[in-house]
This record gives C-alpha cells, sequence and structure tokens, in this order.
C-alpha cells in the first residue's frame, strides 16, 4: 500500500499538495488526557491548518452514557457534520496536535458512519509546523453539506460481544495500553476501576505503532509488531484500550495492513468498572 491513501492516512506533503481542492475537508481532533494540562480549542482558535474545522470528541459523543466519548447516534454525527460543512462527495483529512493520537478516534467515526473517503494526517500538526507549513487564526467559510451515513455495526462491539470473544477465542483481543497497565502493575488512572486487562487479550501498546517523530510506521513493521505480540491476524481484531481513543489507533494501523478489525467502545473504562467480569493479571 502506498504510504499516502485517501482512506487511511495521508502525508503532510499530500494534505499541501491538495489544500486547495474544493472538495477537501480538514479537521482538527485534538483531545488530551486531563493529565495534559492543554486545551485543545484554545489551541485551535490560536493556529490551525487553513481550513480546519474543530471537532471535540467529547462533545461529539452519546451523552447518555456514562462513560466517556461514547460514538454519537447516527443522527448526532450527521447533524454535527452537516453543520460543518461536512458531507458526502467530500475526502476528508483528520489531524491532532499531539501528532497521530486522537485523530484515530475521528477517523474510526467516519468509517463507522460508513464514510470511506476519510485519512488521518501522519505526523498531524507538530509534522506540519516542524515543516514550517502554513498556519492560520482565521476560522474557515463553511456551507451546509448533506451527507447520507450508513451505520457499519462490524466496526464496533459492546462488552457482551467482547466477553464472548475472550471466553470463546473465535477473535483476537488486542488492548493499547501500556504495558505497566495492562500487566496490572499500576492502578488505573481512572478513578474505580481495576487494574489489569480483559483475559486472552495481547498487548500492543499504540507507542509501539508509531515513530520518534510521531509518524505511524511502515506496513510491513506494522504487521511485525502485532505478530511478535501474538496476534493471530487470521482472525478478525477487537482493539481495546482505557476509554475507546488509543484502540483506534491499533484500528487504523490494521486497516493499513488489511486486517479485518472492530473496535471495543467501551474499552477498560466499561470492562474495569464492574466486578462480574474476569480479570487477568501479568503478560
Amino acid at each position: 500500500m502506498p504510504h499516502s491513501d485517501p482512506k487511511t492516512l495521508v502525508t503532510t506533503d499530500w494534505l499541501a499538495q491538495h489544500l486547495k481542492n474544493p472538495d477537501l475537508r480538514v479537521i482538527d481532533a485534538s483531545w488530551y488526557m486531563p493529565a495534559d494540562k492543554r486545551d485543545a480549542q484554545a489551541e485551535y482558535a490560536a493556529g490551525h491548518i487553513p481550513g480546519a474545522r474543530f471537532v471535540d470528541i467529547d462533545d461529539l459523543s452519546d451523552l447518555r452514557s456514562d462513560l466517556p466519548h461514547m460514538a454519537p447516534p447516527v443522527e448526532k454525527f450527521m447533524s454535527r457534520m452537516r453543520a460543518l460543512g461536512i458531507g458526502d462527495g467530500h475526502q476528508v483529512v483528520i489531524y491532532d496536535g499531539a501528532g497521530l493520537f486522537s485523530a484515530a478516534r475521528m477517523w474510526w467515526m467516519f468509517k463507522l458512519f460508513g464514510q470511506n473517503n476519510v485519512a488521518v494526517l501522519d505526523g498531524g500538526l507538530p509534522k506540519w509546523l516542524d515543516e514550517e507549513r502554513p498556519i492560520t487564526t482565521e476560522p474557515p467559510v463553511i456551507k451546509d453539506r448533506h451527507m447520507v451515513p450508513e451505520f457499519q455495526p462490524d466496526l464496533v462491539r459492546d462488552v457482551t460481544q467482547v466477553a464472548r470473544a475472550s471466553k470463546l477465542g473465535d477473535y483476537t483481543i488486542v488492548d493499547a495500553r501500556a504495558g505497566a497497565r495492562f500487566r496490572g502493575d499500576v492502578p488505573e488512572p481512572r478513578a474505580g476501576l481495576r487494574s489489569g486487562h480483559i483475559p486472552n487479550a495481547r498487548n500492543v501498546p499504540y507507542t509501539n505503532l508509531l515513530t520518534a517523530e510521531g509518524t505511524l510506521r511502515p506496513v510491513t513493521e506494522l504487521r511485525g509488531i502485532f505478530e511478535r505480540a501474538g496476534v493471530d491476524l487470521s482472525k478478525p481484531v477487537i482493539t481495546s484500550c482505557g476509554s475507546g481513543v488509543t484502540a483506534a489507533i491499533l484500528s487504523l494501523a490494521l486497516e493499513r495492513i488489511g486486517a479485518q478489525h472492530s473496535l471495543y467502545d467501551g474499552s477498560w473504562a466499561e470492562w474495569g468498572m464492574y466486578g462480574d467480569l474476569k480479570v487477568a493479571i501479568g503478560d
């Protein structure tokens, strides 16, 4: 697969060449952990890629759920995208201020609602800035654009489906959290959650998939990382993490290597909360 693929991942060179395309829509989907003490919306206002719209993944979520940033109802996704002037026929490129972090979550959400012409900017805003490419404080010009979403249920899994997969082994469950959290060596940062991992899950910390520059590793390297972690790529994969954000980085990598995947939206924020669900400790 070529490095730039408008359905998964594009380079800063690719975006610069297509930035004035009238059918291109750029999204800043920056989101940070509370410990980072960064204000994504304020950073967007201070400077963003020309034409970019800002999307808050906490706001674009199912606010009826007690779990963090769960995927929204299809009607909410459609209406928010229309208000941002994003619709059918557009090529969407998503970036974030960390390099490659929350943009993958937004990419997965577009895929969940049947929008396939969507890619993550490899290296995100940091790489764009390092290359001294243009930014602006000007808001984008927005015109309504109709979108016809088509929900893709095979891309998401709930707790019952994950529990079944853990027991039967017909799916490979892969956890994107750091090794210490996966093994249960450290307390979870979210209060009230048990430590450990879903039984029979494999651990591929999302950081292993990224280069020192914050870009996604080449396809051959990605495949090797999954295989060395004991992931059977002949089976469909369920990705998981702390709250469904970095699991999407695994999903993006799996899409790049042509593996079948779905995302456990509740992730450890849900599994770790319920005492009747089994927890494994160690490797």
